[in-house]
């Protein structure tokens, strides 16, 4: 990141992000087809430019962080005319090259830490970017549970609870090589250091730390090493069901962190359809599933409610064809409603994804955003919209 400026700034990159009353996240469509598995008309594209673009956009919107997942299909993806995300970047990658060109926003990075991975990779690895950034790169692990994905890697799958106690020992070890000063050689149960350093050290001694978890051994872990936790609606996407289902959901990941002394931030993945007109609105929701692939469709609902894991089992395939974790259609007012909404309902932030990001997102700039200042959801100024 070049510098504009010698002075420091007076907090952190994550605890600039936390100052707002509501985070506010872009989930970034590395992936073809992004969320949702739909050849109604759009012009989002997976390729590093279109999200440098989303990316940047938001920035100069006042965005907090950026996010990408991780993903290993085979051929054709989820299948069906469209190939869902078949195309797909990696997103430690995608990560560091939006580095250079960013100044202020949170940088998230998905990776699989169970694939094969060592504690040093990724502890230089992320001291690097976070070195390019500004202090700005977080990591969001995740374990896997897909067996298709560890047998791509040669591996058998792990049991999930098990997945968690060796995350747990992983991420112990790369924030003692992020925040010691000396060579640590360490016998560990899954893994083994004999004299590790790394230099430089991320900014602050530890680059930020993202999970998402719904599971008990999941959110264990999640209190114990996260700065912010990605939450999932008990109840599937519907705003109403959601809204109901998760303030004992959110409770209790407050309390849990409470208990271990720890400040977590919870978000949420809303996907948004506005437009002027309420109408308007659920003709867009309503041409997605009109044009869906069914067969990408199916396979997509099929493989994120099997598997062992816990998030996303009560959406409804309909659901899984708009995409995102709970669903927000209306005008802007009814948008920024929404945000209320989940916000009393525990969640401290929302990380948005649209169907055609460019223009949405502008609109969201020009439309919502201002409405969102106005509640009260935001503290800094609108900026002026992404050209």
């Amino acid at each position: 990141m070049v510098k504009i400026s010698g002075q420091k700034p007076a907090l952190s990159p994550l605890e600039q992000a936390k100052a707002n009353p509501l985070m506010l996240g872009l989930f970034l469509p590395i992936q073809s087809g992004a969320w949702s598995p739909s050849t109604a008309s759009r012009d989002t594209s997976w390729t590093f430019d279109y999200n440098a673009r989303c990316t940047v956009m938001a920035e100069e919107l006042g965005f907090d962080l950026v996010f990408g997942l991780a993903q290993w299909m085979g051929k054709g993806g989820y299948g069906g005319e469209m190939k869902f995300r078949e195309m797909a970047t990696d997103p430690l990658l995608v990560t560091a090259g939006l580095a250079a060109i960013t100044r202020r926003i949170l940088l998230v990075s998905t990776v699989h830490i169970l694939y094969g991975w060592h504690p040093l990779h990724l502890a230089k690895f992320g001291a690097t970017i976070s070195e390019m950034s500004g202090g700005r790169w977080g990591l969001n692990m995740v374990t896997g549970y897909k067996k298709s994905e560890f047998e791509m890697f040669g591996l058998e799958q792990i049991e999930h609870d098990h997945r968690y106690v060796m995350a747990d020992e992983f991420v112990t070890m790369m924030k003692r090589l992020w925040s010691e000063d000396e060579n640590i050689t360490l016998d560990g149960r899954f893994w083994k250091m004999k004299e590790a350093f790394i230099a430089p050290k991320p900014a602050g001694g530890k680059c930020v730390l993202v999970n998402a978890s719904s599971s008990g051994a999941g959110l264990d872990y999640a209190v114990k090493h996260s700065d912010l936790i990605f939450v999932t609606s008990p109840a599937g996407a519907n705003l109403d069901r959601a809204c109901a289902a998760l303030p004992p959901h959110t409770a209790r990941i407050k309390q849990a962190a409470a208990a271990q002394g720890r400040d977590v931030r919870t978000l949420i993945n809303p996907h948004v359809i506005c437009r002027e007109t309420e109408a308007e609105a659920w003709a867009q929701y309503d041409a997605i599933l009109r044009h869906q692939d069914p067969v990408a469709a199916e396979n997509f609902y099929r493989t994120f409610t099997g598997g062992d894991q816990s998030s996303w089992k009560a959406a409804t395939r309909e659901e899984w064809t708009i995409g995102g974790n709970v669903h927000i259609v209306g005008t802007p007012t009814q948008v920024v409603e929404g945000f209320q909404r989940l916000k009393a309902a525990g969640c401290d932030g929302v990380q948005v994804n649209f169907y055609d990001f460019l223009p949405d997102l502008k609109f969201f700039g020009e439309r919502v955003l201002p409405i969102m200042h106005e509640a009260g959801l935001r503290l800094d100024q609108p900026l002026a919209t992404a050209a």
